[in-house]
């Protein structure tokens, strides 16, 4: 087997480089498999490591093939919060699906022979993936791989959400950039379970895809009349927990502040402090990599804080999180179903006008990389 592997490194000196390094196919040992990798999707948490900060404006690209070597510049002031990174050439791909072609002994790894599994744990965006058996899901009959990429982390992250509100004794929750493929699961499943979820999005165009898979509650977070549009829909859900994935800037202040209001509007007596009720929010994710600013119209209950998934995971215990990915499993084609606008090769992965794309992170522009294909 020829595997090749796409790499992502930080120098010292402020340089990215991004290209794909030949490399051999160990010998699975006697408790892995070795996949054929057919499908892995690009997710936000990926460009993370992908591109880190760089400053797209000086991504260059040389050579070409397998050969391609993509560089760009991660502005200075950047560099301190990457200083773990620097300097090593490090895999990308949190997800993926694909075909096991090798077993090891075990019987747990050779009952997966030929099977089309899903796997998390890194470096899927590669040729093949050597991998323990018990961290591969077997697909259910039927699904393809592409189906199979994306069924770990946004199904569980929304999966998670749901799952943190009912242990933290919330009833319902606000989600922003909720017209994503995350966003888009998350209505599902609120739908299928009874609950009421408040979206923010940032256009009309967003609103319309939420509106048209049956969300309830969409407010634009550019409208004139925000804030008086989110206090009604927290007053008509009554959502105390909000998962932000924008973090930084001022909305995950304006969301307390709403929550704030639309506890007091109801209230009976009046108190100085404001409400006891306690305000959650949750940031998950930074497409706006800008400080969080807060207002102090929130009263003196409320709490902002990080969320990631596999933390999540473990907190919960290893039979929580199987019921969790069961479910997946049992609805991978419907409420947890994920769409891709372009599927391209490793070498594809590397173009300068993929990147200018997939790198924006913007809504409906999905990439899914099959490792598979030669071009």
């Amino acid at each position: 087997m020829a595997g090749l592997e796409l790499r992502t490194l930080m120098t010292r000196a402020g340089a990215l480089e991004l290209s794909l390094q030949r490399l051999g196919v160990p010998e699975p040992a006697a408790d892995e498999v070795v996949v054929r990798v057919e499908a892995t999707p690009i997710n936000p948490s990926d460009l993370a490591l992908l591109l880190g900060p760089v400053d797209p404006a000086t991504l260059t690209s040389t050579g070409a093939g397998d050969d391609v070597v993509v560089r760009g510049q991660v502005p200075e002031p950047m560099l301190k919060a990457f200083a773990a990174r620097l300097d090593q050439s490090m895999p990308v791909g949190n997800e993926g699906a694909g075909t096991v072609v090798r077993t090891g002994s075990s019987e747990a790894a050779r009952a997966l022979e030929g099977r089309l599994v899903a796997m998390i744990g890194g470096a899927m965006y590669s040729r093949y993936r050597v991998i323990k058996a018990a961290d591969c899901l077997v697909l259910p009959k039927g699904a393809t791989a592409a189906q199979g990429a994306s069924c770990f982390v946004n199904p569980l992250t929304s999966l998670g959400m749901t799952e943190t509100m009912r242990r933290e004794g919330h009833k319902a929750l606000v989600h922003t950039a909720a017209a994503s493929n995350l966003g888009q699961m998350l209505n599902r499943i609120c739908l299928k379970d009874g609950i009421a979820l408040v979206n923010i999005v940032r256009s009309a165009e967003q609103e319309k895809i939420l509106r048209q898979i049956g969300a309830v509650h969409v407010v634009n977070s550019t409208a004139p009349g925000f804030m008086n549009d989110l206090t009604q829909a927290l007053v008509d859900t009554g959502a105390t927990i909000a998962f932000d994935a924008i973090g930084g800037g001022r909305l995950a202040g304006q969301i307390l502040t709403a929550m704030e209001a639309a506890i007091n509007r109801n209230a009976a007596t009046y108190s100085r402090y404001g409400s006891n009720v306690h305000k959650q929010v949750y940031v998950y994710g930074s497409l706006d990599p800008a400080p969080i600013e807060l207002a102090r119209g929130v009263g003196m209950a409320w709490g902002v804080g990080g969320w990631l998934l596999f933390p999540f995971l473990q907190k919960i215990g290893a039979a929580d999180a199987a019921r969790l990915r069961q479910r997946v499993v049992d609805e991978l084609t419907t409420t947890f179903a994920s769409h891709y606008t372009r599927t391209v090769s490793l070498r594809g992965a590397l173009s300068l006008d993929n990147i200018k794309v997939y790198g924006r992170r913007a809504t409906g522009e999905k990439f899914l990389i099959d490792p598979s294909r030669a071009d």
